[in-house]
């Protein structure tokens, strides 16, 4: 690589292509380490820890999804499939000359944070162990990568099979069976729109309501009509226009049997499906409260009601896991450790983060977003503020998130276009430190 490189990216998905590419945009020397054999991440269909599936598209719009720095085809669908998308995200690291920074296949095993301030990144590769030395370390590895089962299990003893919808596939996984899909995210409501089609019977489970969104409304990508409102009005008044749009045009969900939403919209990951409702009207799919029992093949659920089924799919989501960090950096679980604007740990000079967050719109324009405030912090062009102001800014950003989303993760909530223009501010009040220099002595390196 000629030059010793002063920052170690981890990852080289979505998030870590976008850090790569800011960090040697801004000249900092950079070293990329990913795991699989190919860039992409979570996109690329049949990877090891890929939970990508074949009938997998986007649930954002091309618009509200592409880079700044890389547009989409104009030609292209509005909601490109996980092929197209896995190609978009190897061509951005083809036309900015990325791969030449990344190691491939190789795994970190372990990132210590060293007496002097520098941090060494241990790793196994095809040549075996290899080891860095570092000024700073970005770690954008993803969080769907370990399944989540529920914890603790449902009473009983099951006989039908159980897999998690990390293991799905496609459609032929379906075929002739009786199919109970378990949990109210976009990954479960495609895969009981292809159980519809393929199995004999198909049920969905919801523990607790969830706004259903049809990926157009009024003509448009649907996505595109709340990115509209939010540059002009608060969540809360777009929260009401957004529900009343969603009760004149599609119903309340309890109109579909779906459980009743108890929160507002807004106050959780939206959940996109042109098929869903549908295929609920038709009959095609079933819908059924919350699992209370497993007996045998049946499952009881929280209404009374029993049902035989062969295959038990859990749509239950992803633990967060940054198993290479120390976990005394990560207090409470990688999930709740508190970062300044999602990116920067307080308490570690060098370590940030990039994509550690769950937004209510696509993350890669966010990722782009933090991975060039990273870049013009290492680059000397932007200053965090003091340490006491970084866990006080992150306090109240979590009171306030709390307020929003509840439990369900506050800490890594972010309102989509709310962040990005935030990170925009942030970048121009750090730039304007940078220049008094009022850097922060937990800024990492200059």
């Amino acid at each position: 690589m000629g030059v010793a490189p002063r920052v170690a990216v981890i990852g080289a998905g979505a998030a870590g292509l976008a850090a790569v590419k800011a960090l040697r945009d801004a000249d900092v020397p950079t070293v990329g380490f990913e795991a699989a054999a190919q860039v992409g991440g979570l996109w690329v269909y049949g990877a090891p820890d890929s939970p990508a599936y074949r009938t997998l598209h986007l649930n954002t719009s091309r618009g509200r999804t592409q880079f700044a720095d890389h547009p989409m085809p104009a030609d292209w669908p509005d909601y490109p499939d996980h092929r197209r998308v896995a190609g978009y995200l190897a061509d951005y690291a083809t036309r900015f000359g990325l791969g030449d920074s990344i190691r491939l296949r190789h795994t970190v095993e372990r990132v210590t944070r060293n007496p002097t301030g520098t941090w060494t990144v241990a790793a196994r590769g095809p040549a075996g162990p290899v080891e860095v030395t570092v000024d700073a370390v970005v770690v954008a590895n993803g969080h769907n990568r370990v399944p989540r089962l529920p914890d603790p299990a449902y009473p009983g003893v099951c006989t039908a099979e159980q897999i998690h919808s990390h293991d799905y596939r496609g459609p032929e996984q379906l075929t002739g069976r009786r199919v109970l899909v378990v949990g109210g995210g976009n990954s479960a409501m495609d895969i009981a729109v292809d159980a519809s089609y393929a199995a004999t019977r198909t049920l969905l489970s919801l523990r607790r309501g969830v706004w259903v969104v049809p990926k157009y409304l009024l003509g448009r990508p649907s996505d595109t009509l709340n990115g509209a409102l939010a540059r002009r009005l608060p969540w809360r008044l777009r929260q009401r226009i957004s529900q009343t749009m969603l009760s004149t045009t599609v119903g309340n969900p309890a109109r579909y049997g779906l459980p009743a939403p108890t929160h507002g919209f807004l106050q959780d990951h939206p959940t996109l499906s042109d098929g869903l409702l549908s295929r609920l009207t038709h009959g095609d799919v079933e819908a059924r409260p919350g699992v209370a029992a497993l007996d045998g093949d049946r499952v009881e659920f929280t209404d009374g009601r029993s049902d035989s089924v062969d295959l038990i799919i859990w749509c239950t989501g992803y633990r967060v896991d940054v198993p290479f960090l120390d976990p005394a950096l990560l207090a409470g679980g990688a999930d709740t450790v508190a970062l300044y604007r999602h990116v920067f740990h307080p308490d570690a000079p060098g370590l940030s983060f990039v994509g550690l967050m769950q937004s209510t719109g696509s993350a890669f324009p966010l990722v782009e977003a933090q991975a060039k405030l990273i870049a013009a912090q290492l680059a000397g062009r932007y200053a965090l503020p003091a340490p006491d102001r970084q866990r006080a800014a992150c306090r109240a950003e979590l009171r306030a998130a709390t307020a929003r989303w509840g439990q369900r993760r506050p800490a890594m909530r972010v309102d989509f276009d709310v962040y990005l223009a935030e990170l925009a501010r942030e970048l121009t009040a750090g730039a304007r430190r940078a220049r008094s220099g009022a850097a922060s002595p937990a800024g990492g390196p200059r």
